[in-house]
């Protein structure tokens, strides 16, 4: 490490521990009010510090990575995604762009579970009956959802996070299937006892859930278009904990609401923090649950994510390639 601490810019409140060590090992200014960086504040950032630690809040494109100072060396994102950041521009200008990858595999799968668990159980429906007051007793009739055993689960992405989500899924009694841009090795399928299929049309219309778990990229943008849902079976319930931009959501909502669909499970929307009225009503309604982009919060998870990244930082500036360096086109 250079005797002169690098200037390390945090966009938004990290737990405690990490800013600790963050203070400790670098010159490092702190979003103490956890407000997100306005547009003019990120522009700022990149030309004053030598490393800008954001998160998916910060969209840092290619102007604002235009503005960068000659010493900004390092975009240190707090997050497994980089959707964010123009890592192309980025590289361009010289700067190394890094993620926290491995750390919230656990974390979103198990929250994928319980989304589909909650959908097809109608849990918050459930809440919601209790809390108003409508719980008159056990009824053999009342408040019927579906089980999620013997069901086909069609996980769009078989990643780190898509795998995880089928190992889950299978000891909860589902057929797994799965798309993905290159199918898994042997040995997992045949653990998983899971079914390939290069078209990704043809898995959706044979599927009872969708869990979608691929990244956000260009080609990714509404993967899960009007025309795709329009495929799905009427009983099936589509679930996102990856990016909302990967569904179209107003042709998502419209077929949730004419009935051509059974329900979704979403901690993602297309454009947060907005959440379409559309939603609210759905899960007013008790067709949908909706949760407010959580899947990775656990303490453990931001925990290692802090550490992930100040290990990213002190290797760059200490004359290294960092472990998780992303390069264009791999995000």
């Amino acid at each position: 490490m250079p005797d002169k601490k690098p200037k390390v810019i945090v966009t938004r409140k990290l737990p405690d521990p990490v800013e600790t060590r963050m203070r400790e090992l670098f010159e490092t200014d702190l979003n103490l009010e956890d407000e997100p960086f306005t547009r003019a504040k990120l522009i700022d950032a990149v030309r004053t510090a030598d490393c800008i630690v954001p998160t998916v809040t910060d969209r840092i494109d290619r102007a604002v990575i235009s503005q960068a100072g000659p010493q900004l060396r390092l975009i240190a994102n707090f997050g497994n995604g980089v959707d964010n950041i123009d890592i192309e521009a980025a590289t361009e200008r010289g700067i190394t762009v890094t993620n926290t990858p491995n750390v919230l595999t656990e974390d979103t799968a198990d929250m994928t579970l319980g989304l589909m668990i909650a959908v097809s159980r109608r849990l918050t429906d459930g809440f919601r009956a209790l809390q108003e007051g409508e719980f008159k007793g056990w009824s053999p009739t009342w408040m019927l959802g579906h089980r999620i055993w013997g069901k086909r689960l069609g996980i769009v992405g078989m990643g780190r996070i898509g795998t995880a989500v089928a190992r889950r899924a299978k000891a909860f009694g589902l057929s797994i299937h799965y798309h993905n841009r290159q199918r898994v090795n042997a040995k997992t399928e045949q653990e998983l006892e899971a079914t390939y299929w290069d078209s990704l049309d043809q898995m959706l219309a044979r599927m009872d859930i969708v869990s979608v778990n691929c990244p956000h990229t260009p080609a990714t943008y509404h993967l899960i278009s009007a025309r795709r849902i329009a495929l799905m079976q009427p009983n099936s319930i589509i679930i996102n904990t990856a990016r909302g931009e990967i569904i179209d959501q107003d042709a998502m909502v419209k077929a949730l609401q004419e009935g051509k669909m059974a329900g979704a499970g979403l901690d993602v929307f297309e454009h947060e923090p907005a959440v379409a009225p559309e939603l609210l009503d759905l899960s007013r309604q008790g067709k949908i649950v909706i949760l407010p982009h959580m899947g990775s919060a656990t303490i453990e998870g931001r925990m290692e994510m802090g550490e992930r990244v100040v290990i990213n930082i002190w290797t760059l500036f200490d004359g290294h390639r960092p472990p998780d360096r992303v390069l264009p086109g791999l995000d």
